[in-house]
């Protein structure tokens, strides 16, 4: 089946990932790589301050067992002035219901929200089915208020959200290390994208940006 495009009512998704030079997440063991230095910081706090929600697979949220918060004083202070909260929401998108209340997730200061197919009564603030597609799941997020969208990954939620054609920029910090293993910000699968992702002419350089210690921010805009 061809990947249906989101609609006007899908909010706008930015794919924030800081990757090795290998283009891996996470060291050959698994886990947590913590990727990235006070560049890639500022540019995720960045790139937080813009989105009303920020999409999280439970895998990640399992390895961290906690989510980005903007630190930046500034970008808090613009946040309220333009009239939203301090923290975007943090969406977590899981097929099952495991997880655990002493993680310091359920402490921090934002919106806990839930996409799964069945509610978790305590610690979320609110739940949404989990549609058959994406472009469902996106425009049930669109019809909640949600316009920008940070895609925070894990890898198989990122892979997801491609298949649908619903990643509409990538925001890449490329950081100065090689790290092996299977673990890429794609999985290493036989399963192939949509050819309208892969074609030439499907993304636009959107600058290239020198975060110092040798990280590099890429940027790419989907050109539909």
């Amino acid at each position: 089946m061809t990947p249906q495009p989101p609609t006007s009512q899908c909010p706008t998704v930015r794919l924030v990932l800081a990757i090795s030079l290998d283009g891996r997440l996470a060291p050959p063991q698994g886990g947590a790589a913590q990727l990235g230095g006070a560049g890639d910081r500022r540019a995720l706090e960045q790139a937080l301050a813009w989105a009303d929600a920020c999409l999280i697979g439970a895998g990640t949220l399992r390895a961290h067992q906690c989510t980005c918060l903007i630190r930046n004083p500034q970008l808090l202070e613009q946040r309220l002035q333009e009239g939203r909260p301090e923290q975007p929401a943090a969406v977590v998108v899981s097929r099952s219901l495991g997880f655990s209340r002493t993680w310091q997730f359920f402490d921090q200061p934002l919106q806990r929200w839930l996409l799964a197919p069945a509610p978790m009564h305590q610690g979320f603030d609110r739940w949404f089915p989990l549609a058959p597609t994406w472009p469902e799941r996106l425009q049930a997020l669109g019809a909640a208020g949600i316009q920008r969208l940070v895609l925070l990954g894990g890898a198989q939620l990122t892979a997801d959200l491609l298949a649908a054609d619903c990643v509409d920029a990538l925001q890449l910090t490329v950081v100065p290390q090689l790290l092996g293993g299977p673990f890429s910000w794609l999985p290493l699968t036989d399963s192939p994208l949509p050819a309208s992702l892969v074609q030439p002419g499907a993304w636009q350089s959107d600058g290239v940006e020198d975060l110092g210690h040798g990280e590099w921010l890429l940027r790419y805009q989907r050109i539909r």
